[in-house]
């Protein structure tokens, strides 16, 4: 079993300033492996219930009498499924002793989960749990997470067949099974149609109207589709960043899957020499350099942009914390070069530098403030972001 110390850090962090702490992500990505890890290493006594499970069910028929009572860290696992325990949350958290903190682990967005949760703004506090990470796994698994994606089970599986399937039938269970219980009601046959259809989208620009077109509905409907896949982490959304220049800007956000694996299976990618004689190569490693450089800064989904302009000239990725500005380029190449555009971004953006993120394996300066980093460097060589926005680049300029 691969101990995911980071996040394990984060949750105790959090619970130690929350009463309520939500861990979050998408099916089968290991919340609830995670939080038996943090369950084993806590002090004090631990309560889960599995939401899923008819006897913890029934245990919670009066929440409140079944949770009154109990002390240290409470773990409620499909929390989606009763949305109705979040006001019994709020009159345990807020009891002057606070015998107990809890910990819920959900499958859909706080944003799909705002209006049940309303009631604890201020008690409760997120964190998001991806799939495994270039950190986590080291280099060495470059080719085969960016191949399978991070899902646990796909990435371990004991051979390529067998990661596959498993992907396939994760498909088949989030459409028939887990959506519904989501309250999402759509024939499982068109989700499926259009999750495909955004695969052959990834890392492109969202044009609704375009895909309603393709798809035979309106732009609201796709648009909700969407919203549908991003609310239960199997899409991500890109936005634009824009400010008063004097350049026509582009403002409709990019689209991606989030995880590489799910891409390949939904485009019907086997191998690794399928993948990398698909036409969507480059579209698949720029959406997984992308993950793999936020997860490795630390950087929060609204800190992270891309920029670009009518005329040609755009960013990959843009990341934003406080006044620090940091750029990055995405390249399927072993030997990068320069570019008109990313002497643009610079200028127009007013970056410290650029990191043009590549395939090879070494790193080195292409120009005073681009450099060249392989992605199988990238923890060594790019210093993740501080909390308040300082970054240790800027720190070394200043010293």
């Amino acid at each position: 079993m691969i101990e995911r110390s980071s996040h394990l850090a984060h949750l105790r962090a959090l619970l130690a300033e929350f009463p309520v702490v939500g861990l979050i992500g998408a099916r089968q990505v290991g919340k609830t492996t995670l939080a038996r890890q943090l369950a084993g290493a806590v002090e004090g006594a631990v309560t889960p219930f599995d939401l899923e499970n008819s006897r913890d069910l029934g245990r919670l028929e009066d929440p409140l009498f079944a949770l009154e009572g109990l002390k240290g860290l409470v773990v409620l696992d499909e929390i989606q499924l009763r949305p109705d325990l979040f006001p019994t949350l709020r009159v345990l958290v807020d009891r002057e002793d606070l015998p107990a903190r809890f910990l819920v682990l959900g499958s859909a967005s706080p944003e799909l989960l705002r209006q049940s949760s309303e009631s604890l703004a201020g008690r409760i506090a997120y964190h998001e749990l991806g799939g495994f990470s270039l950190g986590e796994l080291g280099p060495d698994a470059l080719e085969p997470l960016w191949l399978r994606g991070g899902f646990p089970r796909s990435h371990l599986a004991s051979s390529e067949g067998a990661s596959r399937r498993w992907r396939e039938q994760l498909i088949r269970t989030y459409l028939e099974r887990d959506l519904p219980d989501l309250g999402v009601r759509l024939p499982p046959a068109t989700m499926r149609r259009f999750w495909t259809m955004m695969a052959s989208y990834h890392a492109d620009h969202w044009n609704a109207s375009e895909l309603g077109r393709a798809f035979g509905v309106t732009h609201g409907t796709v648009k909700s589709y969407l919203d549908t896949l991003c609310s239960t982490f199997m899409a991500r959304r890109l936005n634009p960043w824009f400010e008063n220049l004097a350049k026509r800007q582009v403002k409709s956000p990019k689209v991606y899957l989030s995880d590489s694996g799910l891409l390949h299976a939904l485009l019907g990618i086997r191998s690794r020499e399928d993948l990398l004689s698909h036409p969507k190569r480059g579209a698949s490693w720029e959406g997984f350099v992308i993950q793999a450089v936020v997860d490795h800064l630390g950087a929060r989904p609204e800190e992270c942009f891309f920029w670009g302009v009518h005329t040609g000239a755009e960013l990959d990725l843009l990341i934003v914390r406080g006044l620090e500005r940091r750029g990055f380029e995405i390249k399927l190449t072993a030997s990068p070069h320069t570019t008109r555009s990313m002497h643009s971004a610079c200028e127009s953006l007013k970056l410290d530098e650029i990191v043009v993120v590549h395939a090879g394996t070494d790193s080195y300066p292409l120009s005073p403030k681009i450099r060249a980093v392989a992605l199988e460097r990238l923890h060594e060589d790019v210093a993740p972001l501080d909390d308040d926005g300082e970054t240790a680049f800027r720190r070394r300029k200043h010293e």
